[in-house]
Order: structure tokens, then C-alpha cells, then sequence
């Protein structure tokens, strides 16, 4: 039988279908049945069941009206074969989040430190009394000071406890969120079921066994089916399979379904037959917890197809470089296949590099204030005083060689920029955040920030820069060319009569008008909307399409050739009811359909012969005068066949047509789209328009939007012209055949998917011009995937877009809009301004500190900064400085400037020229301070104090005067370009407003109230002013550094360079190797052993690739969700939950762990 569908005995309703007992066949039956595949499915159902039909009946359920959806009956299948989700992985506790932060290096040297600290204070040798130990316990005021020596060890320990619980509530807080986007987006994931005879959409948690769901072109399976009637079905199993050829499911040769597999082409039903766990994509990750090695066979990696990864390859979590490199050795002895990776994105790749020579220099800043204290104590004490090393100083030697190690550490402490991974996610969570509304939904996290750096958006035309609301305003039939839609009196009946039929029933029975929402408003269009435009042109032609509908339901239609992007047609075929023969309905492109036509239907209903000069003038007279208006040209044909040919053999059946008529479809301009094109142009980014649409609709409609200019040189090109220009005689894409022809290329019309990825390729490729290429792409159609991959940033369409696309795809557009586009553009902008105005303040209060901190402890061989006074500027003000830069909202003027491009700087040198300048204030002021502030506030000074002494006026003064210049420079830090007025747009920033003042108090308490913990004393008002009237003059300063004209500045020297471009292109040269920056080859030598403690940037990075592996998840029918932080040991999830690879490192441990031998630890150091 060759139209696939599952005969069902009449009156087979769901009224009539006994809900009471139990089903006929149990969940344990329908698993195994599912195991099975082609031609053993086929016999095992013939065997067990009969047909398809007989396993309907036995689930109770009806294959036209579907279930009944009683509550009751709902719930009794949810007990007798579960729901349809898969329990997410649970998530850290906080006290393992608390562990996990407690692994910092840093911290764990100050907690020793701290701890020996603390215990010496308690141990009192008895030599303590005479001066044989030289000076080291001179001059304590009395007993009670004395024996507070417990005080800073308690404080350190106070402070680091304070900064773990920090980071493990911004863990758990990331986690959280992570989690609340994961559940928002399962809700709006919805699927197509036939429910009481209705179509309805339910969400795909709801779906039961039993239930008859409608696929279609593009739909990411929810469930494991079999089919019950299909139309021309191709399903991409390689999710499941590892086989990347389309596998064509049909009842008599594959009729099963399975759950997280891609409809690649054609529609039909399925009655669902495992869902949740028991599905196929269910039992893997059942499996997976179980471990071993005989899942690998199973889940087989996605083969490549042109270089193209069919699959979003899992993506390493990192946590620790350690971990990173077991898992790289284990993937390249496992690895059987190259999977194209995504570049790390620009600003990381800057951060890592910046943050390894931030680190280096502290560590030997750090290393030096140690030696240097420990050598002048020793020949201090041994040296010039003389003294011996007796047993009972050494306690008091030891406890002053702990407290040279505190400043040490605390000197490195102050180096690392604790704050900035603290930032980078702070910006990028609110972002996102705000991105929502602007109806951006990010999937993956550094999309958002690449996308500000992006220099090409290649868009889509129908939906994005048009509304998508087609209407046919023009029609060829009967030799008449009419402008406007004719009466149906003007057209004869008989042609009448086959247009109506041809359109009615050749189209999707998905596709509908219906009856506007709101009164008086427009009609609603469901389904595909250049179907929509034809039904319309019925409906407008006062005949209706759903009696014709129901006289040939779709069961009964013979063949359906569906529409894909290289047949460019849809094609019908029904068996004549009143004698023998077929007769075929074909829509589709004009310019093919007609090419395919030998006879077309004349003014009196009869059919004369088409010759190839009447198609010329037909196409010069009819075809372009409509395309030249921006209409799209669809050409509706029939054909009637006497026998039954082969209906294989595409390129005979799909011939010798006759047309019956050609319409002209409109589909408007977006209102807001030709503004939003100029600011894109305006910020440096060339916009691409990529369609299927014939070269002079697609020009017009170009035109109209901006994207080409009047007097612009400028090439547009069919897909044909296109790959003749880039191919060589082997057929082959050269590079440089490429690089003549982007550069100018603004519309390529009539491309298809493979032309789009190319391009894209292409252009990201390319070595032209100053900086590598960042592309965005949009897309919606299933074979958009591989481009959506390939592009730096892939938006797909929310509403328009299919499963496939948005899986594809980092960024989802829920209005379909191109100005969306340009928000998200300025949102990534603003992240990394946000990023690069926190370094500015943070890199600033590090040199200072680190100045200071080495320098006085040279000098006075103490910090005039104590270890307490350091954790408190370095951690808690920069983690309240991350959250007032990194919340600043963008402005347009963010569109004014080009982007930044891959290779500039994060540090610019106007960002140098204030780092260096305000530096050298605050040294200035705090060395002026250190050495002559007894003087000027006429207070004791409180250098050179003995070991336990109480807290100084004079320190206190310099403390409160350094915390103030921070403030006070917190809000130059707002301005990275050099402009003048930093108080601009400060109101809208409430965030950063209530950061400031709330520093400020705290400040107030610390000083006033903190005593020796904070090594503070109380200060007079007197005081106070003067330390405000110093932090103020940073304010006057600031608008003196910015008068200096920076190009003046020949010697500033820039930081945080991007990769070099020889290094991208041999990164990109280097199929399968991994991605390592230079600084990570640098981290693998093992050399930085306290870089764990910059490793805090990959962790609370975190978030940034946890969206790029566990969040890969928009419409994936079957839900896992991954934690947030923990995402090593642990099933990658493939393109979506539902399609599962396992990473090698999973594998590895699992099998350790059966073997008895224990699994990689979770959290490692890095560089041990």
C-alpha cells in the first residue's frame, strides 16, 4: 500500500473505547517493542499485535479522535507507564559549594597562616619577658594587649569564612537561576496531539502513552511512537544512532519513532508508546547512572557530514585544569571523530591571558615582600644587634616570621583580581536577564557577549526583516495578468474549480485561517504562512477549503511529496474516485515549477501547449514585474497520470505539468527594520540578507530595508552564480575564490542551506582585512543547523523556527524581530564595557595596594595596609565594585563606535593612561601619609610598632584615606572612553548608587567601631573631613589624566591582548585539537601552583559554560537539568537532553568507579 496508512475499523471513537481494566499490553511489552528496529519491528508487531491498528486499540485509544483526555484516564496511564520527564540531576548542597570554595589556594595559605597565628598567640614561653629576643615583645602598652594577640589570626579567619560563604551563595544563586530559565523554557516547550477529535497543543511533560501526536518537518520527537499514517517521513536518528543518513519511516518497512530524533522532511501521526524514562533517550540516561562500558556502543558519537558536527558536541565543564587534561587524554585515545569546536569566545580568551599576567606579577611582588621582610629581621636581629637563636625566642621568631608570611599572602591576595570573575558574571547574569525582555532568550551565556563584538549578521529575509504575514496581492491565470485580486466571476468556473481544489488540498491540513482573537482585528494565520496566503486566496475567491478538506481527509490522500529546500515544491497525489488514474497538485518556486510545465490552462479553461519561448515571456512580463515589487511567485500546477507510475522516480513524476496559475505573494517590510539596519551599519556591522526567494524580490525587498544603498558597489548573486564564482573545477570551496567575493556580497537569493553554511564558514575563515571576522547568523528551518553551528553566534526564530533551529542555535528571538538583533548587539557591547570599567578600578586599588603593601614593608618592615584591611578593600569592595560597574544599563551611544574586534586589547591605553594616573595619586598621597601624616595631624606615628601593639591613629588615617580614593575613583571608573562628565546617566544605575553609600557606611562602622580586629581606632570629625576632602581630589584629578591627550602617550603599553591572529588561523587549521589559549599552555607547565586561586575565574565562570552544556536545551522534549557548577563526571548532554553523548571523562569514571577503582575527584588543583 503506498500511502502509509494505518486502516482503523469505523466507529473506533473514543466514546466507545472501554477506559475501565487494565491496557493490553504493559509498559515492560512496548519497551522491548521499541528496542527493535525496521524490518524485526515490522514482524514483531504482525506477531505479537497484528498492525498498528490492534496496538491502538489494546492502549485504548482511538487513531482519529485520539484520547478522550479525562483526568481519570490520564492518570491511570501515568501509573500503568509513567510521565514523560526525566528527574534532573540534583543539585550541589551549599555546604558542597562551601567545600568547593574553601579549595582556593589563596585561602587556604591565609587559613594556615591564620591558624599558626592563632596559635602561637596562645603559647607564652617564658623567655618572653628579658630582652635576649631583641625587640620583639618591647613596648606592649600592657598585659591586656598583650594577650589579644588572638585578635588578627581570628579576624584573617573571620574574613576568609566571610568570602567562602560570598562565593558558595553566588554559586548557589547561579545554580538557581540556571535552573528557574531551565523550568521557563520547559513550559513554553510545546507539542501537536490529537485530544476528543481537536488538535490541540500540550506541553510535552503532558504527553501520555496512548496518545496520538501529529509530527511534522522540523519537530524534535518527545516520545517514543509508531507510526500510524506518514507523508514522504524522514527522521535524523543520529542522536541516538551515530548514523548520519536520513532514515525514511514508513509502515510496511520502519514504522518506529523514537524519542529525541529530528523530522527532517514530510508529516504524519504516531501513537506514543514510551515516554519519560522508558523511552530509548530515557533508558541511556538511565544507563549512564549505572556506568560502564557498554554504553559507548550505544550512544555512538555524530559522524561529520562536510566538516559539518551533526550533533553540538559536548563541551568540556572546567573546573580544574587538572581534570581538564585527564579528560583530553582519555578523549584523544576514545576519539573516533572530529567534532568542529566553537572558539572560546573573545573576551574570555582576553581574561585568561590577562589574568595569568595579572597573577605571575603577584606572585613575585608577593614572593619578594616575604624574602625581603624575612633577610632585613634576620640581619636586623643576628646581624647588627647580635643576638643568638635560643629555644625558648623561638616562638616569638616564628610568630613574626608568620605574620612576614600574612602580608606576603595578603599582598598576593590583593593581587589576584578576586572581583573580576565576580563581574564577568554579574554583568552577563543581568544582562541576560534584562535580554528577556528585549525578547532575546540566551541559551548560551557567552553568545551575549560575543554578540557585541560581532562585524556580520547574514539574516534571514521572510520573518525577520519582514512581518511574516503573507497576503497574494496579484495573480496570473487564464492569459490575464490581474493587479489585484479578481472577482471569482471573472475567472472561469472549471479553472476556478481546480485552483480551489489544487490549493486545498495540497498544502498542510495544519495550516488554517482562523477567526481573529480580538474584534475586528486581522484573521489568525496557523501553520505555514505562505500556505496561509493561498487558503486566504481562497477565502477571498468567497469559496471555502475545509469541506473540500473533509471530502479527502488526509488519509486518503495517495502520495505527499513534502516541501524541502531542494525540491522547492510541494506535490500531492489523490487516486481518482470515479475511474482509474491519478492526479498529482504541485505548488512551489515559479521559476522551477514552470520549468516543469508543458501545457498551462488558457482563458477558457482549456489546457494548451507551454514551449520554452511562451515560459521566457511569461517570466520577463509576469514573473519579474512582480518580483520587481517585492512579491514572492509561487506557481500552482496539476498533472493527471492514466497508470500508476513508479513514485520513486521524483524527476519523471514531478514533469509534464500543467499550470494552472501564478500568484504574487507580499509579505511586508518590518515598519522598525530599515532603522534598525542603519544603527547596524552605523555600528560597523555589515548586514547580509540570505534567502530562498527569487534575486529580484530579494533585491527589492533589500532596497527597501537599507541593506543596499543607492551609488553602494555592492553584488548580489543567486546560489548558482555564487558557488560557480567560489568553487574551483573539482567542485571544492577556495578560500581565496571566497575572500573576492564576500566582501561586497549583500544578498544571495535562491541559496540553499549549504550555500548559507559556506558562506558563513567562509567569512569567519577568512584572512582579509585587519581582524578575524564574528559572524551572526540567523535561521529558522531545519538545515539552518549547521550554519546556526558554524556562525559565532546563531539566533534562531522563536516563533517561526523549528525544534531543529532553536537546538542549534545560542540566542532564540521570541518575536522573530531584526531589531532584537540590534538590543542583543548592545547588550554585548555593554558587557564588555562593563568588564573592561570594573578592570579599570579593579587593577587600579591592585597596584596601589601591592605598591604599598611591598614598599612599607620594605621601609617599616610592616604593612601599612594590614592583612584584615586588605581582605576587606580586596574582597568585600570589589565584590560590592563587580556589582555596581557590572549592572550599568547601555545607552545607544554603545551603537556609535565599530566593534572591538578579536585582537584589541581589554586594557585600552586611555584605560592605562587612568589606571597609571590615578595610581600615581593615590602613591603619592599614602607614601605622603605613611612618612610625614604624624606631622601634618599632629598624632603619634605609627611606624615601626612592636609586635602585639594596639592600633595607631596614624595607620587608621592612612587606611581610611586609601578606602576613600577607592570611592571616590569607583566613580571615574565609569567612563573608559575618556569622557569627561562621570556623573552622566548615574541615576539610572540605582544598583550602583546604594553600592557607593553603602560602602561608605560600612567604611564609618569599620573605623569607628572595628578595634583591634580592623587594626582601627575611632577618628575625630576633624579627621574624617580631611579623609573625604583626599578622596575627592581623585574626582579633580580624574578630570586632570583626562585632559592629557592619550596618542600623546607613546610608551603605554596595552593588556589583555586577544589571541593573535597567526594562532586563530592555525587553532582553526587544527581539526580536532582541543582549545588552548597561551595562557592555558602556560597553566598546564605546572609552574603557578596559587593559580587555583585565579581558577575562581573559571568556576565562577561557571555559568558561561554550563549554558553551553547543560543549557543546550530549549525545546528538548525530555528534561534533564545539570547542576550549575558541578558538570565534570557526568553525562554531557548532546544538543539537547534528549539526545545524549557521554564524555570520556564519564565513561572513565563510571568505570573506575565499577571497577572498584576511585574516580577522579570533582575538584582539583590546578597546576599541581
Amino acid at each position: 500500500m503506498a500511502n502509509n496508512t494505518a486502516d482503523h475499523p469505523p466507529g473506533n471513537s473514543v466514546a466507545e473505547v472501554d477506559h475501565e481494566g487494565d491496557f493490553g499490553c504493559t509498559m515492560m511489552q512496548l519497551r522491548e517493542l521499541m528496542e527493535l528496529r525496521s524490518g524485526e519491528a515490522v514482524s514483531k508487531i504482525a506477531e505479537c499485535y497484528g498492525d498498528v491498528q490492534a496496538i491502538c486499540r489494546r492502549l485504548k485509544t482511538s487513531p482519529i479522535e485520539g484520547l478522550s483526555g479525562n483526568p481519570a484516564d490520564l492518570e491511570k496511564r501515568h501509573a500503568a507507564f509513567g510521565k514523560n520527564f526525566i528527574p534532573p540531576k540534583k543539585p550541589k548542597t551549599f555546604l558542597q559549594l562551601v567545600w568547593e570554595a574553601l579549595q582556593d589556594v589563596t585561602l587556604i595559605i591565609l587559613e594556615v597562616a591564620a591558624i599558626i597565628s592563632l596559635g602561637l598567640s596562645f603559647y607564652h614561653p617564658q623567655g618572653e619577658g628579658n630582652d635576649s629576643c631583641g625587640q620583639a615583645s618591647g613596648g606592649v602598652e600592657d598585659e591586656g594587649e598583650a594577650q589579644a594577640g588572638w585578635i588578627e589570626g581570628a579576624a584573617i579567619l573571620f574574613s576568609v569564612i566571610i568570602v567562602v560563604l560570598v562565593t558558595a551563595f553566588n554559586d548557589w544563586s547561579k545554580e538557581k537561576q540556571f535552573r528557574g530559565l531551565q523550568s521557563r523554557i520547559e513550559q513554553e516547550q510545546k507539542f501537536t496531539v490529537i485530544r476528543k477529535g481537536q488538535v490541540i497543543q500540550i506541553p510535552v511533560s503532558e504527553i501520555v502513552v496512548g496518545d496520538i501526536a501529529q509530527i511534522k518537518y522540523g519537530d524534535l520527537l518527545p516520545a517514543d511512537g509508531i507510526l500510524i499514517q506518514g507523508n514522504d517521513l524522514k527522521i535524523d536518528e543520529s542522536s541516538l544512532t551515530g548514523e548520519s543518513d536520513h532514515v525514511r519511516k514508513s509502515l510496511e518497512k520502519d514504522p518506529m519513532l523514537l524519542s529525541g530524533t529530528h523530522v527532517m522532511e514530510g508529516s504524519g501521526r504516531m501513537v506514543v508508546s514510551a515516554v519519560g524514562l522508558n523511552s530509548q533517550t530515557g533508558i541511556i540516561f538511565t544507563l549512564l547512572g549505572a556506568g560502564g562500558e557498554d554504553e559507548e556502543k550505544k550512544v555512538k558519537k555524530a559522524k561529520t557530514q562536510d566538516g559539518i558536527a551533526l550533533e553540538i558536541q559536548p563541551l568540556k565543564s572546567e573546573e580544574g585544569a587538572e581534570s581538564e587534561e585527564k579528560e583530553e587524554k582519555e578523549e584523544k585515545e576514545k576519539r573516533k571523530v572530529n567534532v568542529t569546536k566553537k572558539e572560546k569566545s573573545v573576551l574570555q580568551s582576553k581574561l585568561t591571558r590577562l589574568a595569568v599576567q595579572i597573577g605571575k606579577a603577584g606572585l613575585i611582588m608577593s614572593s619578594m615582600t616575604v624574602i625581603i621582610l624575612i633577610l632585613y629581621f634576620v640581619i636586623e636581629t643576628f646581624g647588627v644587634q647580635g643576638r643568638e637563636w635560643t629555644a625558648e625566642c623561638t616562638p616569638i621568631y616564628i610568630q613574626y616570621f608568620v605574620k612576614f608570611l600574612i602580608i606576603g599572602v595578603t599582598v598576593l591576595v590583593v593581587a589576584v583580581p578576586e572581583g573580576l570573575p565576580l563581574a564577568v558574571t554579574i554583568s552577563l547574569a543581568y544582562s541576560v536577564k534584562k535580554m528577556m525582555k528585549d525578547n532575546n532568550l540566551v541559551r548560551h551565556l557567552d553568545a551575549c557577549e560575543t554578540m557585541g563584538n560581532a562585524t556580520a549578521i547574514c539574516s534571514d529575509k521572510t520573518g525577520t526583516l519582514t512581518m511574516n504575514r503573507m497576503t497574494v496581492v496579484q495573480a496570473y491565470m487564464g492569459d490575464t495578468h490581474y493587479k489585484s485580486i479578481p472577482e471569482p466571476e471573472a475567472i472561469n468556473s472549471e479553472t476556478l474549480e481546480l485552483l480551489v481544489n489544487s490549493i486545498s488540498i495540497n498544502s498542510a491540513y495544519t495550516t488554517k485561517i482562523l477567526p481573529s482573537e480580538k474584534e475586528g482585528g486581522l484573521p489568525r494565520h496557523v501553520g505555514n504562512k505562505t500556505e496561509c496566503a493561498l487558503l486566504g486566496l481562497v477565502l477571498d475567491l468567497k469559496r471555502d477549503y475545509q469541506p473540500i478538506r473533509d471530502e479527502v481527509p488526509e488519509e486518503n490522500l495517495y502520495k505527499v511529496y513534502t516541501f524541502n529546500s531542494s525540491r522547492k515544491s510541494m506535490s500531492t497525489v489523490l487516486k481518482n474516485t470515479n475511474g482509474p488514474g491519478f492526479r498529482m497538485y504541485s505548488k512551489g518556486a515559479s521559476e522551477i515549477v514552470l520549468r516543469k510545465c508543458s501545457h498551462i490552462i488558457d482563458a477558457s479553461g482549456q489546457s494548451r501547449v507551454f514551449k520554452a519561448k511562451d515560459r521566457d515571456e511569461m517570466v520577463r512580463k509576469v514573473i519579474e514585474p512582480m518580483a520587481c515589487d517585492g512579491l514572492r511567485t509561487i506557481c500552482i500546477a496539476m498533472r493527471d497520470f492514466t497508470t500508476e507510475p513508479d513514485w520513486d522516480n521524483e524527476a519523471d513524476i514531478l514533469n509534464d505539468l500543467t499550470c494552472i496559475c501564478v500568484v504574487g505573494i507580499e509579505d511586508p517590510v518590518r515598519h522598525e527594520v530599515p532603522e534598525a539596519i542603519s544603527k547596524c551599519q552605523r555600528a560597523g556591522i555589515t548586514v547580509r540578507m540570505v534567502t530562498g526567494d527569487n534575486i529580484n524580490t530579494a533585491r527589492a525587498i533589500a532596497t527597501k530595508c537599507g541593506i543596499l544603498q543607492p551609488g553602494e558597489d555592492f553584488l548580489c548573486l543567486e546560489g548558482k552564480d555564487f558557488n560557480q564564482q567560489i568553487r574551483n573545477d573539482k567542485g571544492e570551496v577556495e578560500q581565496e575564490r571566497l575572500d573576492k567575493v564576500w566582501p561586497k556580497l549583500r544578498v544571495l537569493a535562491r541559496s540553499s542551506p549549504t550555500d548559507k553554511h559556506t558562506l558563513v564558514k567562509g567569512i569567519i575563515d577568512s584572512t582579509v582585512g585587519e581582524t578575524r571576522q564574528v559572524v551572526a547568523v540567523t535561521g529558522d528551518g531545519t538545515n539552518d543547523g549547521p550554519a546556526l553551528k558554524k556562525a559565532d553566534v546563531g539566533f534562531a526564530m522563536g516563533i517561526a523556527g523549528t525544534d531543529v533551529a532553536k537546538e542549534a542555535s545560542d540566542i532564540i528571538l521570541t518575536d522573530d524581530n531584526f531589531t532584537s538583533i540590534v538590543k542583543a548587539v548592545m547588550w554585548g557591547r555593554n558587557v564588555y564595557d562593563s568588564i573592561s570599567k570594573f578592570l579599570q578600578f579593579q587593577l587600579t586599588v591592585n597596584v596601589v595596594a601591592v605598591i604599598v603593601a611591598f614598599t612599607g614593608a620594605c621601609i617599616t618592615q610592616d604593612s601599612p595596609l594590614k592583612a584584615v584591611q586588605m581582605l576587606w578593600v580586596n574582597l568585600i569592595m570589589d565584590t560590592l565594585a563587580s556589582l555596581a560597574l557590572a549592572t550599568e544599563p547601555p545607552t545607544e551611544a554603545l551603537l556609535l563606535r565599530r566593534p572591538y574586534g578579536r585582537d584589541k586589547p581589554l586594557i585600552s591605553r586611555t584605560m592605562m593612561k587612568n589606571i597609571l594616573g590615578h595610581a600615581v595619586y593615590q602613591l603619592v598621597i599614602t607614601f605622603t601619609l605613611l612618612f610625614a601624616g604624624e606631622k601634618f595631624f599632629n598624632i603619634d606615628s605609627g611606624r615601626n610598632a612592636p609586635l602585639h601593639s594596639p592600633p595607631s591613629e596614624h595607620y587608621t588615617i592612612i587606611f581610611n584615606v586609601f578606602v576613600m580614593m577607592q570611592l571616590f575613583n569607583e566613580i571615574n571608573a565609569r567612563k573608559i572612553h575618556g569622557e569627561r562628565n562621570v556623573f552622566e546617566g548615574i541615576y539610572r544605575n540605582p544598583i550602583f548608587c546604594s553600592v557607593v553609600l553603602g560602602t561608605f557606611a560600612l567604611q564609618i562602622i569599620i573605623v569607628q567601631f572595628g578595634g583591634k580586629p580592623f587594626s582601627c581606632t575611632a577618628l575625630t570629625i576633624d579627621q574624617w573631613l580631611w579623609c573625604i576632602f583626599i578622596g575627592v581630589g581623585e574626582l579633580l584629578w580624574g578630570q586632570f589624566i583626562s585632559a592629557i591627550p592619550t596618542h600623546r602617550l607613546k610608551f603605554l603599553k596595552e593588556a589583555g591582548h586577544g589571541i593573535p591572529k597567526g594562532d586563530i588561523s592555525q587553532e582553526v587549521l587544527t581539526e580536532g585539537a582541543d582549545e588552548i589559549d597561551l595562557a592555558e599552555m602556560e597553566l598546564r607547565r605546572g609552574q603557578i601552583l596559587w593559580f587555583r586561586g585565579l581558577n575562581r575565574i573559571q568556576t565562577q565562570m561557571d555559568v558561561v559554560y554550563t549554558f553551553q552544556t547543560g543549557q543546550t536545551a530549549v525545546p528538548g522534549a525530555l528534561r534533564r537539568q545539570p547542576s550549575v557548577v558541578s558538570q565534570h563526571n557526568d553525562a554531557k548532554t548532546v544538543s539537547s537532553p534528549t539526545h545524549v553523548g557521554i564524555s570520556s571523562s564519564s565513561l572513565s569514571a563510571n568505570s573506575a568507579a565499577a571497577s572498584g577503582a576511585p574516580a577522579p575527584a570533582s575538584s582539583s588543583t590546578t597546576g599541581n
